[in-house]
């Protein structure tokens, strides 16, 4: 596929920014909507995103690629703290696209390929961090990476405002640590 032109690009970069904002508050938006908002015509949406389910698509791989990305600089001075500054980056993200996910697996039969690989991608890049620290003696070894995260998918799904959750899961990740 040949690049992108630049305007082109742009285009594309505030279709997502609309949409991603839109979700962020918590809006069902049309396609219609988007386009207004992002100041595109409708010819441009779909020439970007075919269906609904292209761009839902595309704004869950985003944030699946910054998850990912998070893993290969984490902040932190020691092993265990790079690994519980990604898990927290996770908690974000989790967060985040929980309707989006929500909407794709309404639009399908089964999550798909896109929510499949997601977390083996996510795993990926998370497993060195988790072994380091382990390694480092910083963080129990008896502790998988799928253990960690669903210990932290379980407590974003507590309902109520992050004010509330936010002391749960910094409680839960204290028990990552070795006394």
């Amino acid at each position: 596929m040949p690049p992108r032109r630049a305007d082109a690009e742009r285009n594309r970069g505030r279709i997502l920014e609309v949409a991603r904002a839109g979700f962020a508050e918590g809006a069902v938006l049309s396609m219609a909507e988007i386009a207004r908002r992002a100041d595109v015509g409708m010819a441009t949406l779909y020439r970007n995103f075919p269906g609904r389910q292209d761009l839902l698509e595309a704004l869950y791989t985003d944030q699946v690629d910054a998850v990912c990305a998070a893993a290969a600089s984490p902040e932190g001075e020691t092993a265990g703290e790079r690994l519980l500054a990604w898990v927290l980056r996770f908690a974000e993200f989790f967060a985040s696209k929980h309707q989006i996910a929500a909407e794709l697996l309404a639009q399908a039969e089964g999550p798909g390929p896109v929510l499949d690989r997601s977390r083996e991608r996510v795993l990926a890049a998370g497993r060195p961090l988790l072994a380091a620290a382990q390694e480092a003696g910083e963080i129990r070894g008896d502790l998988t990476l799928e253990q960690v995260l669903d210990m932290v998918i379980a407590v974003s799904a507590i309902h109520g405002d992050p004010d509330y959750s936010r002391p749960i899961l910094a409680t839960a990740l204290d028990g990552l640590r070795v006394s």
